[in-house]
């Protein structure tokens, strides 16, 4: 064992910090009483279970503005340095998830399934308890605990009988504050990475429709049918449990569609043995899936760039004339008219596109030495989009490895004799 370090029931820890129960510095609790339907209009904002799940604290500019009286407002709205959690998640992973509520969350009202309690902040602070009540020792309690009925529960003395490290309040205050300027980060990242996206739609709206045109590119775009200038086909076959990391021929499954490809394939990402009877790609053909259980996972489109690669089944597959259409464009074209795309869709509880259906789809196509101009431009802006994202990734993995180090004590930012100041 490191000197200054002792052995506890949490593991071992700096010989200054404090093991204690969550519920052992709580000063008040309770509950929301009223539905958050009930609290609309009446001139305070409002924030219900439901809006835990994806934010860590509350500015009561978020919420929608719904009186209370003075007694109702004393006992039901938040005050600065509450802690505030949801009793009951319609997801497992969402149960007691905790957020730190803000000055600029003062007088934000909380509806029932969601709990608000205050700490003494002279034992722990309620910046450091927010982060290590997001840590993964404390979700495990959480999980632990939770009761499983038609939703998941938590109730008080589970959820208060998490074990909690509480250093000296100085080093609290510098964890908690090395952890906000990540999450501060982070925050920036998502700001800049939803501001590129609109900049992309923006540009899509504009180039796909010949709005705005690339530097040397000028005369009239064509009105076609999708029909009049491509073949459709269907690929074949290809259950899931006939992929296989190490299969000799590359593929794509149907499902693939949905989650993984962009609007171009480039890489393949899976492999099969099960050649029978396939069906290959041709370079330039654009693949959709054919059946969803909801009809706007249909409005997607990605074009193969290889020849020979095994089409699944449940995968329409549009091969078009390549003096006329470049694929990529027309998978960019058919993701921006989603609109279109959904008038051709048939079914009720299973949704279908076929291609006599796409073969409807009418197409304002330049030449397509202007279609390719338009589609790397596009993918610049996809390119930059995905750097942003791995930084974002990136920047929450580093995150974590932060709070395992700093919650536990195993990299102090105060120097013990400094800690008790």
């Amino acid at each position: 064992m490191r000197p200054g370090y002792r052995q506890t029931e949490a593991g071992i820890v700096p010989e200054e910090w404090e093991v204690a129960l969550l519920g052992s510095v709580v000063k008040r609790h309770n509950s929301g009483i009223y539905k958050k339907s009930e609290l609309y209009g009446r001139g305070c904002n409002i924030v219900g279970v439901a809006d835990l799940y994806d934010i860590g604290s509350i500015d009561g500019q978020r919420f929608a503005e719904v009186p209370l009286s003075a007694a109702e407002q004393a006992k039901h709205t938040l005050h600065a340095d509450d802690l505030l959690y949801g009793e009951s998640s319609l997801v497992r992973e969402g149960i007691a998830r905790t957020v730190h509520v803000t000055e600029r969350g003062a007088g934000t009202a909380f509806a029932w399934h969601t709990r608000r309690y205050a700490i003494d902040q002279r034992r722990l602070l309620s910046s450091y308890a927010y982060y290590y009540l997001q840590s993964h020792f404390a979700r495990k309690h959480m999980m632990d605990h939770a009761i499983q009925t038609a939703i998941t529960g938590i109730n008080t003395a589970a959820y208060f009988s998490c074990p909690i490290l509480v250093p000296p309040i100085p080093e609290q205050r510098a964890i908690a504050a090395a952890l906000s300027d990540v999450d501060a980060l982070l925050a920036g990242l998502d700001r800049l990475i939803a501001k590129k996206r609109d900049i992309k739609q923006a540009a899509m709206q504009q180039l796909l429709t010949g709005q705005t045109r690339l530097p040397g590119f000028q005369g009239e775009w064509e009105v076609k049918q999708l029909g009049d200038v491509a073949t459709f086909h269907k690929g074949r076959g290809l259950p899931k449990s006939a992929l296989t990391p190490y299969g000799a021929e590359p593929c794509i499954h149907y499902g693939e569609l949905f989650t993984h490809y962009p609007e171009a394939i480039e890489t393949i990402c899976s492999r099969t043995d099960d050649s029978a009877g396939a069906f290959r790609s041709a370079a330039n053909d654009v693949l959709m899936p054919t059946s969803d259980v909801t009809p706007r996972g249909l409005a997607k489109a990605s074009c193969v760039q290889l020849d020979g690669v095994i089409l699944g089944g449940d995968i329409l597959v549009i091969r078009c004339d390549s003096k006329l259409v470049f694929g990529a464009f027309l998978s960019y074209t058919i993701r921006h008219q989603e609109v279109q795309i959904l008038q051709l869709v048939t079914g009720t509880t299973v949704f279908h596109l076929y291609g006599r259906d796409m073969a409807k789809l009418m197409l304002s196509l330049p030449s397509v030495e202007e279609q390719i101009a338009i589609v790397r431009a596009l993918t610049d802006m996809d390119a930059e989009l995905a750097a942003l994202e791995a930084r974002r990734d990136k920047t929450r993995a580093l995150k974590q490895g932060m709070m395992q180090e700093l919650l536990t004590g195993k990299t102090r930012l105060v120097k013990p004799e400094a800690a008790n100041v």
